[in-house]
């Protein structure tokens, strides 16, 4: 007969064995109807309903159903995104006297990319905007100051192979004789079309006041003429875009070319503390314009540079630095009246993507998967310029990569400490 103690282990395991397979049964969902959405109770399920639940919930509840789906993981407008140094591209030892910036969207034609960007090679290095006064033939005010539209081709959007300059700056007086920059692309009936901004004083007099203009070309390679300057005119006195119409992105949706473009307001040369930045939408059935400014603009109230591309039935956008909604994907499926569909992080500045319908009239577009950005604080403090970069993502509906769904981003301590609270926080508050 077993002694008292063994009995007592024996039974202790039994009550240990029965009690794991009852937790095992239990915790089946098919054992435990309120697992699911249910009007009855009244209460949040733990299976995730893909469709709003039809009783009272949080406004937090509520509003994950007004995103492309609950989840950030199953959003077709969600992305991580990774980067990528790019070959082929000398920047003089990174001294700060070369700078690349404001790539075009690359295209793709006869088997390699084609991009265009600003190029500065000036001999000295920028000496800021507020001195802009300082400025000279030699001495650029900004990082795009005294600048030239160039173009690089490339077999895998990675090693580019400088071909020369697309458009250079006129002769004085014409509209952009002190510097043309930040170019795009447009494809339209076989030719093409780059919008760029053509500046007649150094960058910073009274900020960055210029219309957009434009060249066009039977190639990509071209030779390029002059097509037309003010494409979008600047506003009338006292209206949101008076200063400018900056950043031109074009795509073609709805058989009509509409014309993206960027404007700061509330903008003063005396007061730049209080700028906003808005987006509107110039709409034209030629390259050459007219182009109509829609009467809803601005149709963005968030983001710095300009990024819209065809993505199913409607048109979406990447929005970065600037506003309340910074660091979001955005959609509208009239191409005008755009909501957040996703919030991202670390996304690409000045975003250039790889976009294969973004002139083809598509009906449902498909979207992207890499693209061109820049980096404006490469080199050291004293040698800052831009220099040019690729970025890859899944923003794409014909592409399904795990890795670029994750939610979460980690970096190493260096790069938070590195975000420390500045000098003058240092000096109005000393840490202890």
């Amino acid at each position: 007969m077993p002694k008292p103690t063994t009995l007592i282990r024996l039974t202790i395991c039994a009550w240990l064995a029965f009690g794991l397979i009852a937790c095992t049964t239990n915790s089946s969902s098919e054992e435990r109807p309120n697992s699911h959405a249910s009007t009855e109770t009244g209460v949040f399920p733990h299976k995730l309903p893909l469709e709003k639940p039809d009783f009272p919930v949080s406004a937090a509840t509520a509003r994950m159903y007004d995103y492309p789906a609950p989840r950030a993981q199953d959003n077709d407008l969600y992305s991580l995104f990774k980067y990528t140094r790019l070959k082929g591209f000398d920047y003089h030892g990174d001294d700060g006297t070369i700078s690349r910036r404001d790539p075009s969207r690359p295209i793709f034609v006869e088997g390699k990319y084609y991009i265009w960007y600003t190029r500065r090679d000036t001999k000295v290095r920028p000496i800021g905007a507020r001195r802009a006064a300082e400025a000279t033939d030699e001495i650029p005010s900004t990082d795009w100051d005294l600048s030239d539209i160039w173009y690089a081709t490339s077999l895998d959007g990675i090693t580019w192979e400088e071909q020369g300059i697309a458009v250079p700056r006129p002769p004085k007086p014409n509209p952009g004789w002190r510097s043309v920059a930040t170019p795009d692309i447009l494809v339209w009936e076989g030719k093409y079309y780059l919008y760029y901004q053509a500046f007649n004083e150094p960058s910073g007099l009274r900020g960055d006041w210029c219309p957009i203009s434009m060249s066009h070309a039977d190639s990509p390679d071209g030779p390029w003429q002059v097509g037309g300057d003010e494409m979008i005119p600047l506003g009338l006195p006292g209206e949101w875009d008076q200063d400018q119409t900056q950043d031109p992105h074009p795509i073609v949706y709805r058989g009509k070319i509409y014309l993206y473009y960027k404007a700061a307001y509330n903008k003063w040369a005396d007061k730049r503390d209080k700028y906003a930045v808005g987006h509107g939408v110039a709409i034209a059935e030629s390259p050459f314009g007219p182009f109509e400014k829609h009467p809803l603009n601005p149709v963005m109230q968030s983001g710095h540079e300009t990024t819209y591309f065809p993505f199913k039935e409607g048109v979406a956008t990447l929005v970065l630095k600037d506003g309340n909604e910074r660091e979001t994907i955005q959609f509208a499926e009239d191409g005008v009246n755009f909501k957040m569909a996703s919030a991202v992080s670390l996304p690409p500045v000045a975003a250039a993507p790889f976009v294969p319908d973004a002139f083809t009239n598509t009906s449902y577009g498909k979207g992207f998967t890499w693209g061109m950005c820049h980096f404006i604080n490469a080199g050291t403090p004293n040698t800052r310029h831009s220099i040019l970069a690729r970025f890859d993502c899944d923003l794409s509906l014909d592409y399904d990569e795990p890795f670029f769904k994750k939610t979460h981003l980690w970096h190493s301590p260096e790069v938070y400490f590195k975000q420390g609270p500045g000098k003058h926080r240092i000096d109005q508050n000393p840490i202890p």
